[in-house]
């Protein structure tokens, strides 16, 4: 069986008056990942009703090349004037869910 994709699923706890700020910042984001080796798909789920946790969904060719992207994130992220000039995270805490897609479908064309 030919290797599928992977999956990893940021889990964020956002309290309801940082919910706007998550957002604004994942739209301001947009393209830094779109380019990068390997990625596949991206979506931000918003919690409809009865919990302070955002889904941050995205999918890879594998986990190298999730790791890839993660190095030159955390390359990225250290290479300015350390914590002064970035905001507050907008989360009160994550946790990362790793999934390996065994089964797809798509609407038939």
């Amino acid at each position: 069986m030919a290797a599928m994709s992977i999956v990893k699923i940021n889990v964020l706890t956002v309290p309801e008056e940082q919910r706007e700020t998550l957002e604004k910042r994942f739209a301001s984001r947009a393209g830094t990942v779109e380019n990068s080796d390997g990625f596949e798909w991206f979506e931000l789920l918003r919690p409809v009703e009865g919990t302070d946790t955002y889904l941050v969904y995205t999918r890879w060719r594998s986990e190298e090349d999730f790791q890839k992207w993660m190095t030159g994130m955390s390359q990225a992220s250290h290479g300015g004037g350390g914590e002064q000039g970035r905001p507050k995270p907008a989360a009160s805490g994550s946790t990362l869910w790793t999934f390996e897609v065994v089964q797809q479908g798509a609407p038939k064309q």
